[in-house]
């Protein structure tokens, strides 16, 4: 059986205190990034390959998980329709700590009102953490669902590292 290979070409893993996480890159820019669930990445199967870009990845998540650093700034390609774009961009430009509500996050993208869709393009967000959908909250200003890792329990650890008090 042939597996399918990801369109990047560049592919490391790292341990961190959330699991194994897994960063690809196209050379240019950060394409997806997975957090272990249930023991595995997507791409377990494929070899590393490293490259530039992708050491500075791991290093910059090292130096977060230490503590050491707040922004992830090694650049990233965002692929997905105009709405989803413009809520990972918005996303990307949240500070370490800082949150912000689904309804305003539509807001902001002009889509008042459109929560449950901003709540789906943060399922789809190809690059979490560095495009830190961790720190959007519900209506409430808790912290609902999230599809990465162990689901609410990597997010709401994400948040307590970054020492945002938030119930779940």
């Amino acid at each position: 059986m042939r597996i399918p290979q990801a369109p990047s070409a560049f592919i490391v893993r790292m341990p961190s205190p959330l699991g194994r996480i897994e960063i690809l890159s196209d050379g240019k820019a950060l394409t997806s990034l997975a957090i272990e669930t249930n023991g595995a990445l997507p791409h377990d199967a494929r070899e590393e390959a490293p490259h530039r870009l992708l050491d500075r990845a791991r290093t910059q998540l090292e130096r977060y998980f230490a503590g050491s650093r707040a922004a992830l700034t090694v650049p990233v390609s965002l692929h997905g329709s105009t709405f989803q774009t413009s809520i990972w961009r918005r996303i990307r430009e949240l500070r370490h700590g800082e949150t912000i509500i689904y309804g305003a996050l539509g807001a902001i993208v002009g889509m008042p009102g459109a929560g449950r869709a901003v709540g789906a393009a943060i399922r789809t967000n190809p690059i979490p953490l560095f495009v830190p959908c961790h720190r959007v909250l519900n209506a409430e200003g808790r912290a609902g669902g999230w599809s990465h890792g162990a689901g609410i329990d990597t997010k709401l650890w994400l948040l307590e590292h970054e020492k945002v008090a938030v119930a779940a």
